[in-house]
């Protein structure tokens, strides 16, 4: 799996929950682990290594959109292994790394379906069925690999995580469209029209 981006994501640190409760990462030790070499790198920019693996037909990367496929469809379809390119980042960020990079159109475009809504509830999500990129890692190779207890297992320490910080003074964020449904935003709107006009999409259940 290829990660690209490095900032917005969910980065779940935490050793030990709070009270003894372990220590949130059990069963993380024990997935399976494919040993393999590291792919090639540029000796000068150390990155243009990544048009190889885009180019790669077996190679996925997961943004919604139009043109996206059902992952879960890929996965009956696919016998062979997959390399999948999840890019991280805020949703402004991860939408400027997709579109202004010619290279993540070469690849075979799949998007999720989840029937969860985030466990990152420290966070605000743009909507209701928003997940982290630590979720749609955990959910996508939940489907590759047909095993849900890798999705539980990887989500442990997110849970873990979000629990601390709720016994410490966190509070429980609800997505900018459940808050501007129920009349609870309480931020000036954006003059920007685009920026206006995408929140009125939230509102009137418009997919965006």
């Amino acid at each position: 799996m290829e990660g690209s981006g490095d900032g917005g994501g969910a980065h779940p640190g935490l050793t030990t929950a709070p009270g003894g409760e372990g220590d949130g990462c059990e069963g993380l030790w024990e997935l399976p682990v494919e040993h393999c070499e590291r792919r090639p790198v540029c000796g000068r920019c150390r990155y243009p290594e990544l048009a190889t693996v885009c180019r790669n037909s077996n190679t996925l990367i997961l943004y919604p959109g139009a043109d996206a496929t059902n992952l879960e469809e890929v996965a009956m379809m696919s016998s062979s292994p997959s390399v999948m390119i999840i890019i991280d980042g805020t949703w402004s960020q991860a939408k400027d790394i997709f579109y202004k990079n010619s290279l993540f159109r070469l690849p075979k475009q799949v998007q999720l379906k989840p029937s969860i809504s985030s466990q990152y509830v420290i966070r605000t999500q743009p909507t209701n069925t928003c997940l982290s990129t630590l979720e749609c890692a955990a959910v996508a190779l939940s489907i590759m690999e047909k095993n849900k207890s890798i999705q539980e297992t990887i989500l442990h320490p997110l849970q873990a995580l979000c629990s601390f910080q709720l016994q410490y003074g966190a509070q429980i964020h609800h997505s900018k469209e459940h808050l501007l449904k129920n009349g609870l935003y309480d931020k000036p709107m954006p003059k920007n029209k685009r920026k206006l006009r995408r929140m009125e999409l939230l509102v009137n259940n418009v997919k965006i």
